[in-house]
């Protein structure tokens, strides 16, 4: 952490060193491309970051407003809660659901139907948000749309586990860039027009 910090106050610093040796180690216009590309991909992953904060947030929110309606209890505590564990893919919904249900029950252990309507509102809220709201928050902060976020987290999941999930959709929208950079490339080598 003390390291990320430091880093961070360095930044520019640090930019401007990997430019340098970026023109030193290649020729000016691959310097460019190469630059640029980094600038895109920072670009694309702090997009991610971003979007993925707003989704939680968002998450956190509709489940004050859900748990307000239902009258349970620690709505604050829960939603920051289901909130936070949420920024993690597909099992963040269900770490955090676990933890609240038990506080919904130590809180009334007589009152088990609490626990099964919070457990129901729970799933559906995240059915919402994996299928729908994270798909277009994330579709929009990265430039690929949202099929391709779902698609991505699965085959990274698939592949990679947790960290696929996680990394699956910047990755994703990273080399679909490089792709299209590849394609328009090309198409001005052969003298057409890119798009």
């Amino acid at each position: 952490l003390i390291i990320s910090i430091y880093i961070l106050l360095s930044k520019r610093k640090y930019v401007a060193k990997v430019k340098r040796f970026a023109y030193v180690i290649f020729k000016p216009e691959n310097a460019n491309t190469a630059l640029k590309m980094a600038t895109k991909c920072n670009s694309i992953f702090g997009g991610f970051i971003s979007g993925k904060l707003l989704d939680s947030l968002i998450i956190g929110i509709l489940c004050f407003i859900g748990m307000t309606i239902f009258n349970m209890p620690y709505a604050i505590l829960i939603s920051v809660i289901v909130g936070v564990t949420n920024i993690i893919p597909f099992f963040g919904p269900f770490i955090g659901a676990v933890p609240s249900a038990l506080l919904i029950l130590l809180s009334d252990p007589t009152n088990f139907k609490q626990v099964i309507v919070f457990a129901i509102f729970i799933l559906c809220l995240q059915q919402f948000d994996g299928n729908i709201l994270g798909p277009k928050i994330l579709g929009d902060s990265t430039g690929i749309s949202a099929l391709m976020v779902v698609i991505s987290i699965s085959i990274g999941g698939g592949f990679f586990g947790f960290m696929g999930m996680l990394l699956g959709v910047p990755t994703f929208a990273v080399l679909s860039y490089l792709f299209k950079c590849f394609i328009h490339y090309c198409l001005r080598k052969k003298g057409l027009p890119p798009g």
